[in-house]
């Protein structure tokens, strides 16, 4: 079990320290806000107040005990970066930030962030990608090169197994799971069921969703197939 701090709860800080701890890890949640701290105290290990861009009251709620420290706080650019210093200072390894722009981002990965993520464009990206494309049910960008896909399978794909479609050596890249629904016990709904890591005898079927791997120039080619 890891033991993770969550520094700054508005509504991204907040919904990554209720799924660490929905996940079962430890997670200390901190914020300058009283009332937030306390709103959140039941659904965390330990909720504290206090200004996280002062290095000792840091240290006095045993921050260096945490494998990894998420700051949080976006709009604030000095105390993001403060902190940020401060977390690093500490010796915490792994740093992830919020920012809010590529400047941001810049400076955070500067001063030693091992991880920076920019929500708003994030979203909007997978948001815009799902989009331009009916095809898409999903869109998870691995970097500017590479991504995960979700897509309804082409016609021509039904009833052929992996093997013969052969997306790897057609359009370079690789079916990673695919996912199915079917009836439930009680015949009266669906269920989804993955197939992760899908064996080249493998059929598939009407209705089926692919979830391919590969560069994203390679995925556009096989989006077309619809």
């Amino acid at each position: 079990m890891r033991q993770f701090a969550v520094i700054g709860l508005g509504r991204f800080g907040r919904s990554v320290a209720k799924t660490l701890s929905e996940k079962g890890h430890q997670v200390l949640a901190i914020d300058v806000g009283e009332h937030i701290t306390q709103d959140i105290s039941d659904e965390v290990t330990q909720a504290v107040c206090l200004d996280a861009t002062d290095e000792k009251a840091l240290r006095s709620v045993g921050i260096d005990n945490v494998d990894v420290a998420i700051v949080g706080v976006g709009t604030n650019l000095e105390a993001s970066i403060l902190i940020t210093l401060n977390l690093k200072e500490i010796g915490i390894k792994e740093v992830v930030c919020k920012a809010i722009s590529e400047d941001h981002k810049k400076v955070l990965e500067k001063i030693g962030a091992s991880k920076v993520i920019q929500p708003e464009k994030e979203i909007g990206a997978r948001v815009a990608n799902s989009l331009i494309s009916t095809s898409v049910i999903e869109h998870l960008e691995l970097s500017d090169e590479s991504s995960i896909v979700e897509l309804v399978t082409p016609k021509d794909f039904i009833g052929k197994s992996l093997r013969e479609i052969d997306v790897r050596a057609r359009f370079g890249v690789n079916v990673i799971a695919v996912k199915r629904k079917i009836p439930s016990a009680s015949k009266k709904s669906e269920e989804e069921i993955v197939n992760v890591s899908p064996k080249a005898e493998d059929t598939i079927k009407k209705g089926d969703i692919l979830v391919v791997l590969g560069p994203n120039e390679n995925i556009e080619k096989l989006k077309k197939k619809q």
